[in-house]
């Protein structure tokens, strides 16, 4: 008999055996939450009894109820005392993967979120524990994370599950890929467990994939296998099981500076001697492995960062620099960049050749940089205009334009600055490296040239108006 065969069928006889005999069959007196659970969440109840962990070979490998939840809650009105868990609960079995998850970049979902300064204004429907906006995914990242604000910035510190405390649902993290109450292995590691969160507005790497030549040879050939010759998410971005999911690039296509980058500048901007090298003093030194970085390229980025609120006007990290960047993992220093660059570099040569591998990693770069270069000539029409006083900074804002705002920019000209970084921005490079054709140019490129001609023909709308 197939073995998940066999496993659907003990599960069924389990549940038939509690749903004629209730809570007085010897299988209820193993598991007394059932008995209960049949009339209140049957689901639920199915669905463990069903699962790999209720039906475990092992008697002592098996989970019952109590095993998450404890064993304080026993009737109908004390249910609040039944524990929710958190990914240490899981990581009692699974050890291994809870260390490299911690280790990761999901990890920071929560704490990345809310160093985003639109995310606190939005209606605690969509941000709190309704988890219908941002939240929605982001709770799968650790609450209770802290910035250190001395020493040794780059760590975080947890608060001992305070903020936990606050949200009853949504600390397991796991179970975002594992899915309650079933957490079989076989569907995280579906692609389209990943496309819960990773597809929309500012992120559709699944509709990237799904739609290019990888995505289509998955749906044709082994759509439920992992076993294809098309890779999947997890076959790229968790490389052997690997729970740290972490990529050169990252989200939003930034790196860290260098020493050396910086220093470049001088020669190309004399007058920014002073600034660029207190700056250059605060970076990593090293090379980034294939990347270009030419000044331009650097400068550009430095607008992209200044206009986020990253570096300030003279060119100096920021409280955000250290929040975001530093321990929000937003971009990348050499050493690591480079590390998940060849690692995810292995994994493609083990279909297509080395020299394709390169070719197509270095487009993506062209792409970046491409997209960095119009983005900061649009940026910079838009701080002229704060600069001259045509506009002016709103009430309560730290830094103008602001990218973080969001939604909350004022002017047509900095909506769409918020749109080319969450939304054009994100597709053409993010579209270039999924192999996805169609959004790295008329959703990505295409839109953003457009939206950068907006910018500069209001900009220029604005200063006539301005003089008259």
């Amino acid at each position: 008999m197939n073995p998940r065969m066999g496993m659907v069928l003990i599960g069924s006889i389990s549940l038939l055996l509690f749903i004629l005999f209730g809570a007085n069959s010897a299988a209820a007196e193993e598991d007394k939450c059932i008995g209960c659970h049949l009339d209140v969440t049957p689901g639920i109840v199915k669905q463990h009894v069903d699962s790999p962990m209720a039906n475990a070979k092992n008697e002592d490998d098996k989970v019952s109820c109590d095993t998450c939840h404890g064993d304080e809650h026993t009737t109908m009105d004390d249910y609040a005392k039944a524990s929710m868990p958190t990914a240490e609960t899981c990581g009692d079995c699974h050890e291994d993967q809870l260390k490299q998850y911690r280790a990761g970049k999901h990890n920071l979902a929560w704490f990345a979120m809310k160093s985003q300064i639109a995310w606190h204004s939005i209606p605690p429907a969509l941000a709190k524990e309704g988890y219908r906006g941002c939240s929605g995914c982001h709770k799968m990242g650790q609450k209770g994370l802290l910035g250190v604000q001395e020493g040794n910035m780059g760590a975080l510190k947890y608060d001992g599950g305070e903020e936990e405390s606050h949200y009853r649902y949504g600390n397991a993290q796991c179970d975002a890929c594992h899915t309650r109450h079933s957490f079989r292995k076989s569907e995280a590691l579906d692609p389209r467990a990943c496309s819960n969160c990773h597809m929309g507005f500012d992120h559709p790497q699944w509709e990237m994939y799904i739609s290019s030549k990888h995505g289509i040879i998955w749906q044709i050939e082994n759509q439920g296998s992992m076993d294809g010759r098309a890779p999947t998410c997890q076959k790229c971005h968790m490389e052997k099981g690997d729970h740290n999911v972490s990529t050169p690039w990252g989200f939003l296509g930034l790196r860290i500076p260098t020493k050396e980058n910086v220093l470049a500048l001088i020669k190309v901007a004399p007058s920014l001697e002073k600034p660029l090298t207190s700056l250059a003093a605060a970076l990593p030194t090293g090379n980034f492995d294939d990347v270009d970085d030419d000044p331009q390229w650097t400068f550009d980025r430095a607008i992209i960062l200044q206009a986020a609120g990253v570096l300030d006007a003279n060119l100096q990290p920021t409280a955000r620099f250290v929040e975001i960047v530093v321990q929000g993992r937003a971009a990348r220093g050499p050493e690591e960049f480079n590390k998940l660059r060849t690692k995810m570099k292995a994994t493609c040569s083990e279909c297509h050749s080395n020299d394709y591998v390169d070719a197509h990693f270095k487009a993506g770069d062209e792409i970046i940089k491409a997209s960095d270069h119009l983005y900061a000539k649009a940026i910079q029409a838009v701080q002229g205009l704060y600069k001259d006083g045509i506009l002016t900074k709103p009430e309560g804002w730290e830094y103008a334009p602001d990218l973080l705002q969001y939604y909350h920019a004022k002017t047509k000209v900095e909506q769409e600055l918020y749109l080319i970084m969450l939304e054009y921005r994100q597709r053409a490079f993010q579209g270039a490296f999924h192999v996805s054709n169609d959004y790295a140019h008329w959703y990505g490129w295409a839109p953003l040239n457009t939206a950068v001609n907006i910018i500069l023909e209001e900009v220029e709308k604005m200063r006539k108006a301005h003089k008259k």
